[in-house]
């Protein structure tokens, strides 16, 4: 079984894109086999933290493993792995070994996450809701440069504005994050007062969240751009709502079905009865047969969840699971009524258990 890929890139699920980056240097840095001759470990190692890297650097391969999986990523187009030498080398260290990058340039902001919680029948018929989100917005004061008024960012002298520095071993040669600039390329020396020179502001955004029909537990929608602000004028980072659907008190779902467990009277069970079931769609009649035992299961066809996957308007079922309740603080008249049925019965009527004590003799004579 696969690694999740946050796992093997020892990074959480809001990292941004340059956590990636920097995650993945240092694990390049340490299993590289021009590094580790032989070690095959190593090699696998390096394997799978280059496919982990393919995946969470690209923005639509990445939002399909987050909502699905590497079973998401299986059989399409876009997101077959190369082991390609040439591919690995040309697209994924291009950043590593030695191509020098503008680090002023815009960065996006980075993803946010919101846990919505909502009723099953929300789920089941869809809803709409406004939401308030906690986010990071561009300081008005210094207007996201994170320096007083007047100031301006100094570029870094140890990485000369880059933002990298190389270290050469041999003839192996890596980059790593700047630890003067801690990447960015720039120094700021006099922070504004309101942001701390952050060039960030805590705030908060409304964001109408619109659930469809036959949703899911656990499923996350995708609204572009309303994360954090990005910086020097890079676009904001998204919004992902985690759906978590609350336990109903009567049914339970099965992918579009719905189980429902119903305790019937044993007259009811023994003689047959037509009783009222409770559906998400109202109360409907069910026939139950004379004979019925505990356990017994019958389908209600259309009166489960909207199939949200293939067709919204084509519905599961309802299977409602009888139990038979024995009769508890029975009067004299009522003992004396079930002796007097027990003196009636034979081995005839409970087929079930006359088998079993069958089985048991077989056993132990």
């Amino acid at each position: 079984m696969k690694r999740d890929y946050y796992e093997i890139l020892e990074i959480s699920q809001q990292a941004n894109e340059r956590d990636i980056k920097i995650a993945y240097r240092r694990l390049a840095h340490e299993f590289h086999p021009d590094k580790n001759p032989g070690n095959v470990i190593a090699e696998e190692k390096f394997k799978e933290a280059t496919e982990a890297y393919s995946v969470l650097i690209d923005s639509k391969k990445r939002e399909r493993y987050d909502q699905f999986g590497h079973q998401g990523l299986e059989n399409t187009e876009e997101t077959q792995f190369s082991t390609n030498l040439e591919d690995i080398f040309g697209n994924i260290f291009g950043d590593i070994f030695g191509n020098k990058k503008n680090k002023n340039r815009g960065q996006k902001g980075t993803d946010l996450r919101y846990v919505m919680s909502i009723s099953f029948e929300e789920a089941a018929f869809g809803v709409e809701h406004e939401i308030k989100v906690k986010c990071k917005e561009k300081c008005s004061l210094c207007n996201g440069t994170g320096c007083k008024a007047g100031a301006q960012l100094t570029s870094c002298k140890a990485c000369e504005g880059n933002g990298e520095i190389r270290i050469s071993q041999g003839f192996f040669t890596v980059t790593q994050t700047c630890p003067s600039c801690f990447g960015s390329g720039q120094l700021n020396k006099n922070p504004c007062i309101d942001c701390k020179g952050s060039g960030f502001q805590d705030s908060e955004k409304n964001v109408t969240v619109k659930i469809q029909a036959g949703i899911e537990d656990g499923m996350k929608i995708k609204f572009i751009g309303k994360g954090n602000s990005g910086t020097a004028g890079g676009r904001y980072g998204d919004l992902y709502v985690i759906i978590s659907i609350k336990n109903h008190t009567i049914f339970k779902r099965d992918g579009c079905n719905i189980i429902c467990d119903m305790p019937i009277s044993f007259t009811q069970a023994a003689l047959g009865a037509s009783i009222e079931v409770p559906t998400l769609y109202g109360k409907t009649a069910l026939e139950i047969p004379a004979g019925t035992q505990t356990g017994n299961i019958f389908k209600l066809d259309g009166k489960g969840i909207p199939n949200l996957h293939v067709d919204s308007n084509k519905k599961g079922d309802q299977f409602v699971r009888v139990t038979i309740e024995t009769p508890k603080r029975l009067t004299l008249d009522q003992k004396n009524a079930l002796k007097s049925f027990a003196d009636l019965i034979d081995e005839n009527n409970s087929p079930s258990q006359k088998k079993f004590i069958d089985k048991v003799k077989e056993l132990f004579g």
